[in-house]
């Protein structure tokens, strides 16, 4: 019984740490762009973004090691079960809870180290997170200025340059303008020809500026206004407080308490919250043993589904659970029902399905069968949408397809192997799209529980976004999806020893793997087409959707910007920024209106412009000031003032088009929507560096499936015998590598470290020059 054990025991003990490591990969990886963020701005040391990834792990593990062990056993125990060890284990005398027994080592084990993840290490690296993000706040701020671009992330401030050049811990800045909007409808401006700028403490920005002037105007009387020149003086401004990027629960204080400040807390009249999440962190750590006792009995009961059982059966199984528990503790947070009942009511339910599980399978009841058949019906449907299921009278639309396209081109591809070949990589690239996008719905499904319950979210409402969310999640999963197949499916070629029939026969392996790599090509551009035409109002409408669901007000795409720089000339023409506190796009219609004109070469302010309002005049295709003043300059003096009940200024030639333009993102416009947005702000002084990269990304993205494929081949090769687990151990190793390079390369593309064409670009590059060594160094 000892090695019975020991053989149990590392077939659920390797398949938990491969679900494990898949589930914690998915969760994580949503918020690998924010922590590279940090380094690629220098505003964090590499060790301080191990200490943040090291620090936001454990609240992940909250939810991940129940679900490791759930997947751990019921993967474990199919495939004991699908090769029949199961049914030869049984007959030598071990019964269903001798298996409970063994498989309970794991139960409990992830128990022990679930509570003392929950009570001990996510508190205090959840207490050391938000330090560390206290103190990395308005430390990148020096480092975020583009050039030509308004920044608002400063208290009461806004901020344009027209150019950067970084320095040793430090950016020096060119043609400096800032205006202090302490009071918004009069705002004191300073200038300079040049400044070097040094993030201070305190989320603070401290500026050294050189030949600038400072122009400050009274609040309740224009004509008072006062011009100081310097030559150098220094500035300190405050940066505004950035978003909170804490990993984790949204009750980021209750879940850094320890344990006796929460407990003391929970026994409070006011201490809800406390009480909860106390009781959270109990419920989460038993849920292993729940978990165990539901999938014992139907990881035995698989035989017929295999793996594929297991695999849908823990989707479902954590989708029910988190679900029930998700609600539990929402609807306790309501007082609707004691908190007891709703934070451990999940494990309540499961407990009772497990024992009554248990004893239908010492008993030979029928529920079982109902659920080992789930997984093998889905296999099934998804074997008829690729190919036929041995009868030779159904012939599929895919082979059939091919016979056609054989026949009518009278060529020699696809042959009947390359139709194999090619089934088989597409059940399998169908199976693991299924999955993972199933596995992204639950999530999200888990974000949203909350919400839904608290905002009285319809059904319709939630399922119509889940639908309109699908496209997103197929394009961004395709990619690794591709990769995962190619690996199993060669992998399984060359455990079955059919490549090396293959290759007895005279084919070369890169003849073999040509229709793969077809395919994965087909995909690439399918992938694009895609993006180009379904995928932008999909995006939008999910977008909407979720504020509904969130309880937001519907979303509206116009942009409330109240900074724009003027069209650029060439022809020695002021450079403008325009100020307005509101426009009405309707009617064209400005409300307080200032406009800043600088000399081109020098950027000194030459003449301010004010109107308390502005309209367009078609007839006169041009801007009617009303209630204003303008004031020109010389040096350190004001060389005219005049006041106007109406006035027009015809070199002011920017239409009401050019202020009514649309704040959209990126996903929710097609390669030629975003390359036309794009170049419409460049001419308004917006940043459009990410966007750009986002526009070669368009591009880039759906090729990398193609890359994948070529990645793949030869890593699959290389695995041998040791079969499915290696192949999705490899394809979980590839996709981080992956993610973390494109995150990196993006975000140097973001603040113009990179070019946006090689940000975008490189990943693909890389990838596919590894790919194409490894591939050529296989043997053939």
């Amino acid at each position: 019984m000892r090695i019975f054990t020991r053989y149990i025991l590392g077939e659920v003990l390797s398949h938990a740490l491969l679900g494990g490591t898949l589930f914690t990969f998915v969760l994580f990886m949503r918020y690998l762009g924010k922590i590279l963020e940090l380094v690629v701005r220098n505003s964090a040391s590499l060790h301080d973004v191990a200490l943040i990834i090291a620090y936001t792990l454990p609240n992940t593990l909250t939810v991940t090691i129940p679900m490791a062990v759930l997947v751990g056993i019921l993967l474990g125990l199919s495939r004991l079960a699908s090769d029949s060890e199961v049914t030869a284990m049984r007959a030598c005398g071990m019964g269903v809870f001798s298996f409970v027994r063994v498989v309970a080592l794991v139960a409990i084990g992830g128990w022990m180290l679930g509570l003392f993840n929950s009570m001990y290490l996510t508190p205090r690296a959840a207490t050391s997170l938000l330090r560390l993000e206290n103190s990395l706040k308005g430390s990148q701020a020096s480092f975020e200025v583009q050039p030509r671009v308004f920044y608002e992330d400063l208290r009461n401030s806004v901020l344009y340059v027209q150019d950067v050049r970084p320095a040793a811990g430090a950016s020096v800045w060119r043609h400096v303008f800032l205006a202090d909007l302490t009071e918004p409808a009069t705002p004191h401006i300073t200038t300079a020809a040049e400044a070097e700028a040094v993030n201070g403490e305190d989320q603070t920005l401290r500026l050294h500026l050189r030949d600038g002037s400072e122009h400050v105007i009274s609040a309740t009387d224009p004509k008072q206004y006062k011009i100081s020149t310097f030559t150098t003086t220094d500035l300190t401004i405050a940066t505004v407080a950035q978003e909170d990027t804490h990993i984790g629960r949204s009750d980021a204080q209750s879940s850094a308490m320890g344990m006796r400040a929460l407990w003391s807390a929970s026994r409070q009249p006011n201490g809800l919250p406390y009480r909860i999440e106390l009781n959270q962190r109990l419920s989460y750590p038993v849920a292993c043993l729940v978990l165990m006792l539901v999938g014992v009995p139907l990881g035995l009961s698989s035989k017929r589904g295999g793996k594929g059982t297991g695999f849908v059966l823990t989707i479902l199984l954590v989708f029910l659970y988190y679900v029930l528990s998700l609600t539990g503790m929402a609807l306790a947070r309501q007082q609707k029902i004691p908190v007891v009942l709703g934070v451990w009511g999940a494990n309540i339910v499961f407990t009772i399905a497990g024992v009554l599980l248990l004893q239908q399978m010492s008993s030979g009841g029928i529920a079982l069968s109902v659920f080992s058949s789930i997984g093998m019906g889905l296999n099934k449907i998804a074997g008829r949408v690729i190919h036929r299921e041995g009868q030779p009278d159904r012939v599929p639309a895919l082979a059939g397809a091919m016979q056609r396209m054989r026949r009518g081109a009278r060529s020699r591809f696809p042959l009947i192997l390359d139709e194999y070949v090619m089934r088989e990589f597409l059940r399998n690239f169908v199976l693991v799209l299924m999955s993972f996008a199933v596995l992204f719905l639950i999530f999200t499904f888990f974000e949203l529980v909350g919400d839904i319950i608290r905002n009285k979210t319809p059904l319709v409402t939630v399922g119509e976004y889940l639908v309109n969310l699908v496209p997103f999640i197929l394009y961004h999963v395709t990619p690794l999806c591709s990769l995962v197949a190619v690996l199993i499916t060669f992998g399984s070629l060359e455990r079955t020893s059919e490549l090396t029939a293959m290759k007895a026969t005279g084919i070369s392996l890169y003849r073999i793997v040509t229709p793969v790599l077809l395919v994965a090509a087909i995909l690439a551009t399918a992938l694009f087409a895609f993006d180009e035409s379904y995928l932008p109002a999909a995006n939008r409408r999910q977008e909407e959707l979720r504020s509904i669901i969130k309880g937001k007000p519907a979303q509206t795409f116009l942009a409330g910007r109240e900074w724009m720089s003027g069209q650029m000339s060439s022809n020695g023409e002021p450079a403008r920024i325009f100020y307005y506190q509101a426009f009405d796009a309707n009617k064209n219609v400005f409300a307080n209106l200032t406009v800043f004109e600088f000399q081109p070469d020098t950027f000194v302010l030459q003449r301010r412009i004010f109107a308390q309002s502005a309209r367009w005049d078609d007839q006169g295709n041009g801007w009617v000031f009303e209630n204003g003043w303008q004031r020109t300059f010389a040096g350190d003096s004001i060389a005219s003032y005049q006041p106007f009940k109406l006035s027009t200024f015809p070199e002011i030639h920017e239409q009401p088009k050019y202020f009514n333009k649309e704040d959209l993102q990126s996903q929710e416009m097609s390669y030629g929507e975003l390359s036309n947005y794009i170049r419409d702000l460049r001419q308004s002084g917006f940043d459009t560096i990410p966007l750009r990269v986002q526009l070669n990304d368009k591009l880039a993205y759906p090729l990398i499936t193609f890359v994948m494929a070529v990645l793949a081949i030869p890593f699959s090769l290389s695995m041998g015998k040791r079969g499915g687990l290696a192949g999705m151990a490899t394809a979980i190793g590839l996709a981080i590598t992956y993610w973390v390079i494109a995150s990196l390369f993006e975000n140097l593309g973001n603040i113009n470290s990179l070019p946006p064409l090689l940000a975008a670009w490189s990943p693909d590059l890389l990838f596919g020059l590894v790919g194409g060594y490894l591939l050529l160094r296989t043997p053939t």
